[in-house]
């Protein structure tokens, strides 16, 4: 045997399975429909142009779609947000000045607390989540259709029971 070549790790004669384990398909699945919320989000009429045409050119990602999933109506703290996303609050502060800058959010004092800030949605931000909803809706549908009703009523069921 060359003493360079490399050496089959014992146990692993396939590694078939580090493609088709759970984690995997989940993974996959979330970016597919992200993907396709923000495709729908794009065409919404309801939408802003140019946060559409930001939407259609791919600036507006998944990561963007954590505050929408996430702000609280009422408004939210940076921290409450970040960690609803499970994201840093750094992390969370350089996708709020994104949204910010498009006009989908604003800061604003806390009333509970004079040293804090609240990010809220605005009226622009309303309408894109109003497309969000629209989209979450219509790309559920598509998932419906494309498995069978009953498999997704299991697969909601069963993500609900794990994630929880």
């Amino acid at each position: 045997m060359l003493e360079n070549a490399p050496q089959q790790a014992q146990g692993f004669e396939d590694d078939r399975w580090r493609q088709t384990h759970l984690g995997r398909w989940l993974g996959h699945a979330m970016r597919r429909f992200d993907e396709r919320v923000l495709q729908l989000m794009a065409r919404n009429p309801g939408v802003p142009l140019a946060l559409a045409n930001l939407a259609a050119r791919d600036q507006i990602s998944a990561a963007h779609i954590h505050i929408t999933r996430h702000l609280a109506l009422q408004g939210s703290r940076l921290t409450e947000l970040a960690q609803a996303a499970g994201m840093t609050k750094q992390a969370m502060g350089k996708l709020v000045d994104q949204c910010e800058a498009w006009g989908l959010i604003t800061r604003e004092d806390d009333p509970l607390d004079a040293r804090a800030r609240r990010v809220v949605f605005t009226s622009v931000g309303l309408a894109w989540l109003q497309a969000f909803r629209d989209a979450v809706e219509q790309a559920e549908q598509e998932f419906r259709d494309a498995v069978g009703q009953d498999v997704a009523t299991v697969v909601a069921l069963g993500l609900e029971a794990y994630a929880h």
